[in-house]
């Protein structure tokens, strides 16, 4: 299954929802978050939008959507691809892997969005986040990108 595609990460959704014990330590989320996924073909944007301890909704949205989110995280395909590459590796992501990492100590991901408040929602839920990326370990379908 490929990263850049709505169904990986409804895959993504379903692991999150079928297993809401591995989000409880974190606590209940509310946020819209966009991933734009740079790519030479155009820009791959998917808003995921979670709900207490699950993840309501994955769309692939327009460029005229993408600013209706709390915040956006935009990157190149190849910086994405890194990270679930480290998940397929190590179980979860580790070291300059991890979302966290990606937007605080890189060029490659930029936090984005128009109100502060928004982008507080990625420093509060980022580990939410970042869990269920990592939900791709127990996906079964190949990681590679191809």
């Amino acid at each position: 299954m490929r990263i850049d595609d709505v169904k990986f990460f409804e895959a993504l959704a379903t692991e999150m929802n079928d297993h809401p014990e591995r989000y409880r330590l974190y606590g209940e989320a509310y946020m819209a978050a966009v991933i734009v996924m740079g790519r030479p073909q155009g820009d791959l944007n998917i808003r995921l939008t979670f709900d207490e301890l699950r993840c309501e909704a994955v769309d692939e949205v327009g460029p005229d959507e993408v600013a209706l989110s709390d915040f956006r995280l935009v990157g190149p395909i190849t910086a994405w691809q890194a990270m679930f590459d480290d998940i397929a590796a190590n179980s979860r992501a580790t070291g300059l892997n991890t979302i966290n990492s990606m937007v605080m100590m890189s060029d490659d991901v930029h936090l984005v969005g128009p109100d502060p408040m928004g982008l507080d929602k990625f420093s509060r839920f980022n580990q939410t986040l970042q869990e269920f990326f990592d939900g791709a370990a127990h996906l079964t379908a190949s990681l590679s990108g191809s």
